[in-house]
């Protein structure tokens, strides 16, 4: 009899076990169906960012390592198709885009109501309607201030290298021009005891302003939508009107924005005003320009020279005119090309996209 129930005590025993470890084997296997359950329905309403290009690697990483998101790319260096974009925006969050990309009202309602934010790679925003994204509520990041002292350097070494004909300069060493030394062969002009004009007193204009006096500029006279008074101040610069900047600047830089009351500003109106003499320089917007009054006013000496970083259109035809003037210099809008600078832009857009989709307050917001 003892031996029996000591048989049943070990069977009900182990009857038990079995029954904890089964129960235990279907506990966790509910559990591991619930976690997938729940990480395939996040997966299905996980915010979706569209990223209009390949970007420098610190905007990417920044975006990669918020998590919970899903991320799609147009990965080129080259600006992504408009048919490509009308049917990649549908649906998503957030656009992460470049300058070359047109966010208007077509894209918008190819996005749809899910999309909250739109960070810009780019200080400029001309490329956006603002006014569709002011009335569908949609915020808007953009990326100042860290390409400002990028922007003053280039347009520095583009005025130096305008007036001072070193693109003309070397062609002629490398076909042959070189011969004996002329006292007045290639010569151009000089910062010591010029004055300096600069359209648009913003940050860029003040960084140009502080790089430039220590070459010896007699004196800075600038012109904007209305006087700076305490910036001009405090970096000793004169507000004039724009035809008197015009009259009476040797170089002429352009720092402003494109808006409405700014494109095409730059006119034969303004370069008729100007010194034979004068050197004309454009690192803003190429539409700040009219550049068939350029052309003509290079062409007919009416001014000295002009380099300009921005054009219209973007990439410049290599048959347009102004590429057979020896003194026209143009750059392919390189301002902002440093590997800091564009690493800089590609992080405080991702940045502000992240804060935006948050509802939190960007790093650098534009107000509509």
């Amino acid at each position: 009899a003892r031996r029996f129930a000591k048989i049943i005590i070990r069977t009900a025993m182990w009857s038990s076990c079995r029954f904890n470890i089964l129960h235990k084997t279907l506990v966790a296997r509910l559990n591991t169906c619930c976690r997938l359950q729940a990480m395939n329905t996040a997966g299905r309403n996980l915010p979706k960012f569209y990223i209009t290009r390949r970007i420098p690697p610190d905007g990417l990483k920044a975006l990669q390592q918020a998590g919970s998101c899903e991320i799609q790319q147009w990965d080129s260096d080259d600006p992504v198709p408009r048919s490509e974009l009308l049917k990649k925006v549908s649906g998503i969050h957030a656009l992460y885009c470049l300058l070359t990309e047109k966010i208007d009202k077509e894209v918008l309602d190819a996005a749809g109501p899910s999309l909250k934010v739109v960070s810009t790679m780019s200080v400029g925003y001309d490329h956006l309607s603002l006014d569709e994204l002011k009335n569908r509520g949609i915020r808007v990041g953009f990326t100042p201030d860290v390409l400002t002292e990028a922007v003053a350097e280039l347009t520095i070494a583009l005025l130096l290298a305008t007036s001072r004909r070193l693109i003309e300069a070397v062609e002629e060493a490398k076909n042959g021009g070189w011969g004996t030394w002329k006292p007045l062969w290639m010569c151009g002009s000089g910062l010591t005891e010029s004055t300096v004009g600069i359209i648009g007193l913003g940050r860029i204009g003040e960084a140009i302003v502080n790089r430039l006096r220590p070459f010896g500029v007699k004196k800075f006279l600038y012109n904007d939508i209305a006087p700076r008074e305490e910036l001009a101040a405090k970096i000793s610069v004169d507000f004039v009107s724009l035809e008197e900047l015009a009259k009476q600047s040797d170089f002429l830089l352009v720092c402003c924005a494109l808006t409405p009351e700014t494109q095409g500003m730059c006119n034969k109106g303004l370069f008729s005003k100007m010194k034979r003499s004068s050197v004309f320089i454009n690192t803003s917007r190429g539409a700040v320009v009219n550049q068939e009054d350029l052309y003509h006013a290079l062409a007919n000496g009416q001014i000295a020279s002009a380099g300009l970083d921005v054009t219209v259109p973007e990439p410049l035809p290599t048959n347009h005119p102004l590429f057979k003037l020896k003194n026209c210099v143009i750059l392919p809008h390189i301002a902002s090309a440093t590997v800091e600078t564009r690493n800089a832009m590609a992080a405080l857009a991702a940045h502000n996209l992240l804060a935006g989709l948050k509802g939190e307050a960007m790093p650098k917001e534009l107000k509509l």
